[in-house]
């Protein structure tokens, strides 16, 4: 995930949004959205655009009595969304739906059709390859990576301690290195 580069603090956009600016809370959600669509796509696969409204919602909501910064913020939100996707878990446990994804509506139209198409199929790629690894390490791995969580933070939002945070980041990255590489070992590693 980019740091925060808004015109002013990433604070004073807050206190901002918080205070009913619609401009200051559109700078957020264009710069937050995205990476939370990322996570969403992997920890709640076909439901990811439906949770993030339900983020944003509770988001909106809580606004006005949280306090912290950038980093922060980051991990009040995807704690937000690790709860959403629980809740939905167990909502659909209880009944069957029928969903169809509508496609990647969090990504800006590029100016080149090709480029654009080449860049969804490597971010899709990319999130089939996370989403394929065990549902605990595909999920810290989305938060270390995508959403640029410490292990401090990611600990918080799962509610694991730091070392089960290292060793699930460790293992999830070594299997998807493991997956890329042409001869299926870690790159250094032998047999």
């Amino acid at each position: 995930m980019s740091p925060w580069a808004g015109a002013r603090s990433f604070e004073e956009t807050l206190g901002a949004a918080g205070n009913g600016d619609e401009e200051a809370f559109a700078a957020i959600w264009r710069w937050f959205h995205p990476s939370l669509v990322r996570y969403l796509r992997i920890v709640a696969q076909v439901d990811a655009e439906d949770v993030a409204s339900e983020v944003w919602l509770s988001v909106t909501q809580g606004l006005t009595r949280f306090s912290g910064g950038e980093q922060a913020f980051r991990a009040w939100a995807f704690t937000i969304a690790r709860h959403r996707v629980i809740d939905g878990a167990r909502r659909r446990s209880r009944r069957v739906l029928d969903t169809v994804p509508l496609g990647d509506a969090d990504m800006p139209p590029a100016p080149d059709a090709a480029e654009a198409a080449a860049t969804m199929m490597e971010l899709g790629e990319c999130l089939d390859l996370i989403r394929s690894l065990p549902q605990g390490q595909a999920d810290v791995v989305a938060l270390r990576v995508i959403g640029g969580l410490s292990v401090t933070e990611t600990a918080s939002v799962v509610g694991k301690s730091e070392g089960a945070v290292r060793v699930l980041a460790h293992r999830g990255l070594r299997q998807l290195a493991e997956q890329l590489s042409p001869d299926g070992l870690a790159p250094g590693v032998t047999r």
